[in-house]
């Protein structure tokens, strides 16, 4: 039942493999990997393999760690959408009501969620192994990293399947998924590159710490996301769509979040006491009162949460013990914005054709304009405000260490570099929901974008490195970069008062990279809120 004879595994698995994206998928992931230990490899006849152990060794810390954050960003966007999936298809309750047990449809659902990746992890082995003549590492090292990772994945996975358990839309899940998975994946590099010089260690700790813990943890999450489908408490009555925040804020535990006060009121203005006014926007004075609510705060307590959890070692380390290192505080940042901020527009229009109201919309006196604004500026409105709670250890630190007092400029660039990218996650997810015809597509479209605009480029200059390219060239491909925030902060110069202390050289930075990032952009958001006002004044049904 749970496993042999298991519907809802055999259901899931006939779905997700047997479409076309995930034979495609796997060709361009091995072909990608294929290409780099290609390029990789030496010209002479006769290996030496103590030449460069050092490079090779860089090399496959690359791959496992480029697999580790690959798998990270896929194992909650096929699990979270697992149960909440069944929630917005409305059939929930059929499936409670089946003989099947809870521990079999959870069993059954990560399964089949995490099968897909673990296809790609296996896949990549081959290539990862013919890494083992360029020397610098051992057999023992390769099958620790796959195991750790392979556990991290399922831990993921059981992460991705207990928040889907918690919330009714599949975009929430994924916020809390990817929050939660960020945390740990800092922790496992962390670790990674901790116990580098001592492999024995790491081998054992890889090899039999983790695997115990991660494995615990899983069935702890599992029984819990079991549990709940065995006394489900949001089955039920249709009426609980409409939240009733005070009830909400007396069951609530830890942070509530109550609209009529500040900060609080950022996210919504208070609710209505009076009609709507004349010339007033009724799309975002329709998104503004009701649509961020309507599911409940428990989304936005949990993120909140979570990322000053995050934020509060990250900005002890980076801003105050070693002040040098600022620019890797405004990359947690950005990774917060670019995992949070699509998570409120990817489904601004999908969202409408799931409810099936996008015809009625479309055919109103509502302008293109007046639909585009309004659904952007909410959904900017409260990523924007979720991010800001992170920018504040940003400016604590410019103002009490006064190593950041003559580097005020460079805060501020971080500053701007921070908003912009916030701007264009949101268009971009908006984009992609004007073009997609469900939610979750829409979602993971708008992932795949930015993590192919923004993190391939530096992924691309690091291997350049390491593959010992020269210096001229690595510059020139810096600038296929130029639409990434996180080349544009690196870029950032730093004079040596900020570093003099920790005998580094001072840090002359690029402020012509900085100002090709702002360029690149500002013309990339313009085709693409172009793109949304064509596409919605064309009055067409989407997907059709």
């Amino acid at each position: 039942m749970y496993l042999m004879e298991n519907p809802v595994l055999q259901r899931e698995l006939l779905v997700n493999l047997r479409t076309g994206r995930a034979f495609v998928l796997l060709a361009l992931y091995q072909l990608l990997l294929a290409v780099v230990v290609l390029i990789a490899w030496p010209s002479e006849e006769r290996l030496d393999l103590t030449g460069n152990p050092q490079s090779a060794r860089k090399l496959v810390d690359l791959f496992f760690l480029g697999q580790y954050v690959i798998a990270s960003l896929m194992a909650p966007s096929f699990a979270a959408g697992a149960i909440t999936g069944e929630k917005e298809r409305k059939t929930y309750e059929m499936l409670l009501a089946s003989p099947l047990r809870p521990g079999a449809i959870v069993m059954g659902k990560m399964i089949a969620a995490l099968t897909h990746i673990g296809m790609l992890i296996l896949a990549s082995l081959p290539i990862i192994v013919l890494c083992l003549p360029l020397g610098g590492v051992s057999v023992y090292e390769v099958v620790a990293a796959y195991v750790g990772l392979i556990v991290s994945v399922v831990l993921f996975g059981a992460i991705g399947i207990a928040a889907s358990s918690y919330f009714k839309r599949t975009s929430a899940s994924l916020a809390v998924s990817y929050l939660t998975v960020l945390a740990l994946v800092l922790v496992g590099v962390l670790f990674w590159k901790t116990f580098e010089s001592d492999a024995e260690l790491r081998l054992k700790l890889a090899m039999l710490v983790i695997p115990a813990y991660g494995l615990t943890a899983v069935l702890l999450l599992c029984g819990n996301a079991a549990a709940r489908m065995l006394y489900p408490p949001d089955v039920g009555s249709e009426g609980k769509e409409v939240v009733d925040l005070e009830e909400e804020a007396e069951r609530a535990v830890g942070l509530v979040i109550n609209r009529d006060q500040f900060p609080d009121r950022l996210f919504a203005p208070p609710k209505k006491q009076q009609l709507m006014p004349d010339g007033v926007n009724p799309v975002y004075d329709k998104e503004i009162h009701s649509e961020i609510f309507s599911q409940g705060t428990l989304m936005l307590r949990l993120v909140i949460q979570i990322s000053m959890l995050l934020a509060i070692p990250l900005m002890a380390w980076l801003l105050f013990a070693q002040s040098y290192r600022c620019a890797w505080y405004a990359v947690f940042v950005l990774v917060f914005n670019i995992l949070i901020g699509p998570v409120f527009l990817a489904g601004s229009m999908t969202g409408e054709r799931e409810r099936q109201t996008l015809d009625l919309l479309l055919t109103t006196a509502i302008t293109p304009w007046q639909i585009f604004w309004g659904k952007l500026v909410v959904g900017f409105r409260v990523s924007a405000v979720l991010t800001s709670f992170l920018l504040w250890p940003l400016l604590l630190g410019g103002v009490l260490v006064s190593d950041f007092w003559s580097n005020w400029l460079a805060l501020v660039a971080m500053f701007v570099i921070v908003v912009t990218t916030c701007v264009t996650n949101s268009v971009v997810a908006m984009f992609c929901s004007v073009f997609s015809r469900k939610t979750s597509i829409s979602l993971m479209t708008t992932y795949s974008v930015l993590l192919v605009a923004y993190a391939a480029p530096v992924a691309l200059t690091l291997l350049l490195q390491i593959l010992d390219f020269p210096a001229a060239t690595v510059e020139r491909f810096q600038w296929l970069g130029a639409a990434s925030p996180f080349n544009a902060v690196f870029a950032i110069p730093l004079d040596a008062t900020l570093i003099a202390d920790h005998s580094m050289p001072a840090n002359e930075g690029n402020w012509w990279l900085v100002l090709a990032y702002f360029l690149t952009t500002v013309v990339l958001n313009a085709a693409l809120m172009g793109g949304i006002i064509w596409r919605l004044a064309a009055r067409v049904r989407f997907g059709d």
